[in-house]
């Protein structure tokens, strides 16, 4: 995996300090890619392009970037990795491309030239990337479908900027650190920043599955989307085999398992002993002699440790198995990764995914993860809560679900078990999605942040991105694969892992996979009122252990909730939100600390707020 970084200047602009930019936040990537530094200007110094290598496949020079064409006509930096690259490759020579290496890279360069930017269909991996064409005068970037790939990019006073990181810009005197109001109240709403917004002022995220064109002489931008989810439909009435699924969707798995371990480096599993993992596991398994595969746990806290079932696929498959002990946990971690997260998201999970990711790469530079289980095939806690919430709540009045919401709203305090279900039944089921997962609701965010003056549009954004499709269950799934897979997700692994020069792959993620699972299997094979992950599970039975227990969600966690009723966790998250700097309101974070201890789910509230103002105050973020 590697970082890219980009500028486009206009004439007027002053290159000798963007020449240093470029540099300096290429190196401050230098935890995306330790192995090798490129950076290129074009001869009139207007476009420049940084990239810095973590080197997975042709680890020859040849796969120096940024990368020039056999035509010198295209540059190219690029971050991911193309599974189909050896088909895509062998295809391009026959129609008489050039190739000086063995990267992927240089296979986007010569399919861009031989298809445009329609190059982008046939590209199956994940990527952000963008190609400077000299003839057409034009940077074309792109990002992959599922989104795990970063891409910050922005259009000031005719100068365009794009990086891998937002750091490279806040640890900049070029540029402004002032924070984006709206997208602020959507990170105290739901814990992240969705879609195109972005923390900083004035900067943006390439969406998913989007690419952009910017032009250099008319210095304008074209953003379009080239993939949609909402193509892949399962047409009313149609009938199914589920064992036909199984058998089309184990090919399809075991296809794309195998892809995802080619590298020229050491590649492990991350393995939690759930089925999503040891699915992956399994297959791995089948492509190689002896597989690495790796587990986090912890011994003080029984029901947070996942070894014994890592342990029983591990055993099964005679993987070389390492197993984490995280039972110290340094609270120095807390403020370096708010340094790595240069846009925040409140997931203390974060936390073990960068321990396991700071483990295994004494092990490996590649590892494959379970991730996009969840979202795909139905298996979130949730789903099956709002199914019954939405059979059942027809049944009310309206007029008493509105007064037992408004209740919830007015006499029950932030964190209070059973608050957000009860606002939720003010849903319309039929065309909208309850926000389960609210941190903080409109009042309490412009109580918190007085200094801001916070316009509540969290809610408002919240319901324009809801997918448009009848079935309960595809808009529940679609929601959150657009979005808190994509922005919260995804944001952790790339971050934690890169942290540590390691380079997690995610099988569930390649796009013949989310087409077969959004646009082949029912939703009753995904989510009951009594069931979750039923499709993966019943190809689980097939080929998993049989002692393996099923029906278990964990993934890695940490026990946040009893560290922050006493103790140094405590003090320390305490100390960050009464500091006389912190732009949160005491009075709002005391009453989270005293509830806590009353059995409130405010832990994670209480994580969203002190990793955003250690965030603030290590890049000097201005409201």
């Amino acid at each position: 995996m590697c970082a890219i970084i980009g500028c486009v200047l206009n004439s007027k602009s002053n290159s000798k300090n963007y020449f240093k930019w470029l540099t300096q936040g290429a190196d401050l990537m230098e935890h995306r890619g330790p192995d090798d530094k490129g950076i290129w200007w074009s001869d009139n110094n207007q476009v420049g392009l940084g990239h810095r290598r973590l080197s997975i496949i042709d680890l020859s020079t040849s796969g120096k970037q940024p990368m020039e064409n056999f035509s010198r006509n295209f540059v190219i930096v690029f971050n991911g990795e193309i599974y189909n690259y050896k088909e895509l490759r062998n295809f391009l020579i026959k129609k008489g491309y050039h190739f000086n290496s063995f990267t992927d890279t240089e296979v986007i360069l010569n399919a861009y030239q031989e298809w445009g930017t329609e190059c982008l269909t046939r590209l199956i991996g994940m990527f952000a990337f963008t190609i400077y064409d000299k003839i057409k005068q034009i940077m074309f970037c792109a990002r992959d479908r599922a989104g795990e790939k970063p891409f910050f990019y922005s259009l000031q006073e005719k100068n365009f900027f794009f990086s891998s990181e937002l750091k490279v810009f806040l640890k900049s005197s070029y540029f402004s650190n002032k924070i984006n109001p709206l997208s602020m109240d959507c990170y105290l709403a739901y814990g992240y920043v969705p879609g195109d917004l972005c923390i900083a002022d004035k900067f943006k995220k390439l969406p998913a599955a989007h690419a952009l064109i910017f032009d250099i002489k008319k210095n304008s931008l074209n953003i379009w989307k080239y993939w949609e989810l909402s193509k892949f439909q399962i047409l009313k009435n149609t009938s199914f085999d589920k064992e036909d699924l199984l058998s089309k969707f184990q090919i399809i798995l075991e296809e794309v398992v195998k892809n995802q371990m080619v590298a020229d480096v050491p590649i492990g599993v991350l393995l939690s002993g759930g089925v999503d993992s040891s699915l992956i596991a399994t297959i791995a398994a089948q492509n190689t002699n002896k597989l690495k595969t790796f587990t986090v746990g912890f011994s003080q806290f029984k029901e947070y440790d996942e070894r014994k079932f890592a342990r029983i696929v591990a055993n099964f498959l005679g993987s070389d198995h390492v197993e984490i002990e995280a039972e110290d946990i340094n609270l120095n971690i807390i403020k370096n990764l708010s340094r790595q997260f240069d846009e925040p998201i409140a997931d203390s999970s974060m936390i073990p995914t960068f321990l396991v990711s700071r483990e295994v790469k004494k092990y490996c530079t590649v590892a494959l993860g379970g991730d996009g289980g969840d979202e795909l095939f139905g298996g979130y806690k949730h789903y099956d809560r709002l199914l019954w919430l939405n059979s059942y709540s027809k049944y009310l009045p309206k007029k008493l679900k509105k007064i037992i919401a408004s209740a919830a709203k007015t006499y029950l305090p932030i964190g209070f078990k059973g608050r957000n279900w009860l606002q939720s039944l003010m849903t319309d089921f039929k065309t909208e999605l309850p926000l389960i997962a609210n941190f903080f609701d409109a009042n309490t965010r412009s109580e918190l942040v007085k200094i801001l003056n916070l316009t509540t549009n969290a809610e408002n954004i919240w319901k324009e991105r809801v997918p448009n499709n009848l079935d309960f269950i595809q808009r529940l799934t679609r929601m959150d694969f657009e979005n808190y897979l994509t922005d919260d997700i995804l944001v952790k692994v790339d971050r934690s892992s890169m942290l540590n020069s390691l380079e997690i792959r995610s099988p569930f993620l390649d796009q013949r996979i989310v087409e077969f699972a959004f646009g082949k299997i029912p939703s009753y094979l995904k989510t009951t009122e009594s069931q979750r992950k039923i499709f993966l599970k019943e190809l689980a039975k097939k080929i998993l252990p049989k002692e393996l227990d099923l029906n278990r969600k964990q993934g890695f966690s940490i026990p946040l909730d009893k560290w922050l009723r006493s103790g140094p966790w405590r003090d320390f998250f305490k100390a960050v939100l009464s500091d006389k700097n912190c732009i949160f309101d005491q009075a709002i974070t005391n009453k989270l600390f005293v509830d806590q201890n009353k059995g409130h789910n405010n832990s994670e509230r209480l994580f969203s707020l002190v990793l955003f103002e250690l965030w603030r105050q290590e890049y000097s973020m201005n409201l």
